[in-house]
This record gives C-alpha cells, structure tokens and sequence, in this order.
C-alpha cells in the first residue's frame, strides 16, 4: 500500500525561497506579455533591452536582471525607413535574480526550439552565507 501524499496547509505560510520562485515567474511573465509585438531592430535591439532590464530592476526583490534580444530569429523584415521586425519570443532570452535575505532565485526566459515554446524556469535556487542585503530595491517592497 501506498502513502497517500497529504494536502498542503493552505493557512501555512510560505517560505521566502517560495516568495522569490513565485516573484520571478512574474517578472518572467509580465517580460513576455508586456513587450512582445514591439517594432525591434538590429541598431534598436541593445537599447531596448537595457531598457527591459532597468525596468525589471526597479520591482522588490530583483538584484540583476539581464536582457538578450536576438533581432535575427524574427519574422519578415520590412525594407527602407520600416525595415524592423516585431520582438517576438524566439529573440528574448532574459535571467533575473531574485533575493531575499539569504534566500536567492535565478530564473530564465528563453525560446526553446525543441518544444517551440518560449519556457520560464529556475535556474539555480540557494541560501547564501550571509543576507547580503541587495540594493534598495533588492530588500523587499516599498512600503508608505
């Protein structure tokens, strides 16, 4: 006979390493829905993830974040003054870390051809030695 796995406590608290893996999947996320079907080209490409990755930065917990974009996996391109293709999953491959205390999280988008979808995972969780305390903005929410 089997054990029977038990539920788990919906009234128990959740851990910080679980607060930090749930926190990248949203900042994965709202990447991806927020800035695909953007006009990107090559010259405009490096610009527009520096600013992806200054946007991510300014949410709690986050202490880097860096943003790929590779305007060649795109669709079509337009030609003259339109020549630019629309950002589009197969050109985003973006990492965040996350920490909070001692707990930190690193998770990544990226296109994955062999699934042909564009999948968010951890990368690496861990507890550091000391709770280096991150930037500002790396300590948790802003409150008041």
């Amino acid at each position: 006979m089997t054990a029977r796995a038990r539920p788990a406590d919906p009234a128990a608290p959740i851990s910080r390493r679980e607060k930090l893996l749930f926190e990248a999947g949203i900042k994965l996320g709202g990447v991806f829905h927020q800035y695909l079907g953007m006009p990107i080209s090559g010259p405009t490409s490096a610009g527009t993830a520096r600013t992806i990755e200054r946007a991510i930065a300014l949410q709690p917990y986050v202490v880097a974040a860096r943003v790929r974009i590779d305007p060649s996996r795109g669709g079509p391109l337009g030609r003259g003054r339109y020549a630019y293709r629309y950002l589009v999953p197969e050109m985003l491959d973006v990492r965040v870390r996350l920490r909070d205390g001692p707990e930190e999280v690193e998770a990544r988008l990226r296109h994955r051809s062999d699934l042909r979808y564009p999948l968010m995972s951890v990368v690496r969780v861990r507890r550091t030695r000391t709770a280096r305390p991150g930037p500002a903005r790396g300590r948790g929410p802003r409150t008041g």
